[in-house]
């Protein structure tokens, strides 16, 4: 799970279609940073997913800090005026591992978001992987081992 950090402050800051550039700008960023393989998406909001099949959570960690730290060195031009100019976006990241962390997709999202939550706790602009086993909550639909 990946979160643009202070976008509520962001939009209301510069404007919707501002942020809206942003959102592109960083769902065109993870596309064209993945493998071909994985699956960006947007999940909500300034929240985007990714699914890295068959990535060891080593692998997941390395490569969301990549991610991290490469959007962080992309400059937003955002016009002149007024506290406008280039801006630097930070991402936080939750990550969770099937089967550790979930045995379907709604455990290992709420997984992920728990991480997320952490990281945006944690001082935001930081990836956290999801120690622990699954949340509380049961899963329903299994996925295949």
């Amino acid at each position: 799970m990946v979160d643009v950090d202070n976008f509520k402050h962001f939009n209301n800051s510069f404007g919707h279609l501002t942020g809206d550039e942003l959102l592109r700008a960083l769902g065109g960023y993870l596309k064209s940073h993945v493998r071909p393989e994985d699956i960006p998406s947007r999940y909500g909001g300034q929240e985007f997913t990714l699914v890295l099949p068959g990535a060891s959570c080593d692998i997941v960690r390395t490569r969301e800090e990549s991610l991290r730290k490469g959007f962080r060195g992309i400059p937003l031009d955002l016009g002149s005026g007024v506290d406008r100019g280039q801006r630097t976006i930070s991402l936080s990241f939750g990550v969770a591992v099937f089967p550790d962390n979930g045995q379907s997709v709604e455990g290992l999202l709420r997984a992920a978001d728990e991480g997320l939550y952490q990281a945006k706790m944690d001082g935001k602009d930081r990836v956290v992987v999801v120690e622990s086993g699954p949340s509380a909550s049961p899963d329903t639909t299994q996925l295949p081992v």
